[in-house]
This record gives structure tokens, sequence and C-alpha cells, in this order.
């Protein structure tokens, strides 16, 4: 799974409730949030929410959401790969619907301006400092091409070295799915190096750079880049608050036995 996909509980737009899981049906009609513009060919992985899933309903059937498997599956990949862990509160119920239009609209995009990140997580009741330490989530996973081709053939605020080591596979036309690492140095670590190659203007999306633009937030990017637990704190706690975005408790939504589908 994209950890850029922490956003919003990995770009579900409603909260921890699963959203994002929910598979288009072309019988009935119901269009999911797959393929919203951040989430289209960019949030993967959903074989292996799928995996646990299955296991987990093998031996608790109808007893843990889909929405609990994913705040779960978050923390742990953090772990796995170096950072520092949270404590997941659980009992979220799955969500039974999904909206496109508000995930196209609400989530931040790619290109999206610092005033504009910065309303899009007020508008879910972050600060900007929490903003930037979620971002700091951007340190693994990938983007495709088409996500960061006019940063680099228009923006002025990226390192040339940089921006021509990334043209081979990412032309000015085509190669729209071809993925590079959101944080070239140390992808498969999580690290504060994403803050680092923000003060080098190698920020590889548009929206990683604004975050060390000459802007407000500029000073909080200095602080993660050289002060690693200043930076596991903050993500760690954000990610708390983050988990417990708009869940879904008590009667509220189902526990899907499948989380591509509602039951």
């Amino acid at each position: 799974m994209k950890t850029n996909g922490s956003l919003f509980c990995v770009h579900g737009f409603q909260g921890c409730d699963g959203s994002i899981l929910l598979d288009d049906n072309s019988t009935t009609g119901f269009v999911g949030e797959k393929t919203a513009g951040p989430n289209a060919n960019s949030v993967r992985g959903f074989d292996v929410i799928d995996n646990i899933k299955s296991k987990v309903e093998a031996l608790c059937p109808k007893v843990v959401s889909c929405a609990d498997i994913l705040a779960v599956a978050a923390r742990d990949s953090v772990l796995a790969l170096g950072g520092a862990g949270w404590t997941v509160g659980l009992g979220r119920r799955d969500s039974t619907t999904a909206s496109l239009s508000t995930a196209n609209s609400d989530l931040p995009a790619p290109t999206s301006s610092l005033s504009s990140l910065i309303s899009s997580f007020s508008n879910k009741g972050f600060s900007a400092k929490e903003m930037v330490a979620l971002s700091g989530s951007h340190t693994i996973g990938q983007a495709r091409c088409t996500t960061f081709r006019t940063r680099l053939y228009n923006d002025n605020n990226i390192n040339a070295s940089f921006a021509t080591s990334l043209k081979s596979s990412c032309p000015s036309s085509g190669s729209d799915d071809s993925l590079s690492p959101l944080d070239l140095q140390t992808p498969n670590k999580f690290d504060n190096l994403y803050f680092q190659n923000l003060l080098i203007n190698k920020g590889l999306l548009h929206s990683d750079q604004e975050l060390f633009n000459g802007g407000s937030t500029d000073d909080q990017v200095k602080t993660y880049s050289s002060d690693p637990n200043a930076f596991s704190t903050d993500f760690s706690n954000a990610m708390v608050k983050m988990s417990n975005l708009s869940p879904l408790t008590g009667s509220q939504g189902e526990i899907r036995v499948n989380c591509r589908v509602t039951n």
C-alpha cells in the first residue's frame, strides 16, 4: 500500500472506515474511491489486506473490520521499515459506501500549493505542523511519472541533477505509470531523509517541495531534517490522531466479510 495513503487513512476520504477498499461494481453502478485522481494506479497492495482479512475471518468470523486491519497494517508497515510505532485503537466498523467525487475534491493533489495542503488538512482537524509530520510518510513509497512530470519540466525550485536523473524514466510525454521512489536515497527505510531532500530541492512531488519553499513550514522541515526523534514522535502522534478520524462504531456500518464489497 502506498504510504502516502496515510493521508486521510490511506486515501479514503470518509475517514478510517475502509471506504478506500471497496471495488467498483458495474452491475449496481457503484463507483468507489480507488479511481479518484490521487488514488488511481497509485494506491496499491489491496491483495495484502485481502490475505490478512481471509486469515482473520477463518479464526474470528465477522469480528475484526477491514478498517481496523488497515489501521494496524499502516502501523506495522512503518515498524517493519525501521520507523517508530504507536498504539492503534481498535473497534472501528466498515463503511457501506464511498464517494468518488468527494475524494477527488478533498484529497490533496501532488500539484497542491502549501496553502492548499494546509487547508486540506485543516478541514480534517490537523494543524500545519501535523500536516508536515504526516507528509514525512513520503520517506517510503513510489509515485507515478504523471504525478511529478510537470515538476520535472516546469518547476524552477528543483535540483538540476536530480531532475535529469528522473527524465530518462519520465519523459515529457508517455510513460505515465513509470514509478520513481519518493525518497531516492533510502526508499525502503522509514527515516527523516525525505526532509533532508527538501532542503536541497530534491522533493519528488511539487506538493513535497512546497513544504520547503520559503513558506511558513520551512522551519518545521528544518527541525525534522536534523532531529529524527522529533519527526518520529510527531509522526506517531499524528498517526494516532489520523487513526481516530471519523471512525464508525457501535451500530454504524458493518464488519465486512470481504473488504472489497459490502455484505
